[in-house]
């Protein structure tokens, strides 16, 4: 299975990475907010379309 040594990598990868992740999206806050304004409406509109899916499946397999 995973030895200790493994473990250990594993734990210092996941953390590295995060904070990597972390650092890079900060430094580039101002970027993001200026150039996808308003793209939140895309993630509500594809969730509401996954959830009429759903809705959908589930009214016509009764």
């Amino acid at each position: 299975m995973f030895t200790t040594g493994r473990w250990i990598f594993i734990g210092f990868f996941i953390a590295l990475f995060v904070g990597a992740l972390i650092w890079s999206y900060r430094k580039d806050l101002k970027l993001h907010k200026k150039q996808y304004k308003g793209s939140i409406w895309v993630l509500v509109g594809f969730i509401a379309f996954l959830l009429l899916l759903l809705l959908l499946k589930q009214i016509l397999d009764l």
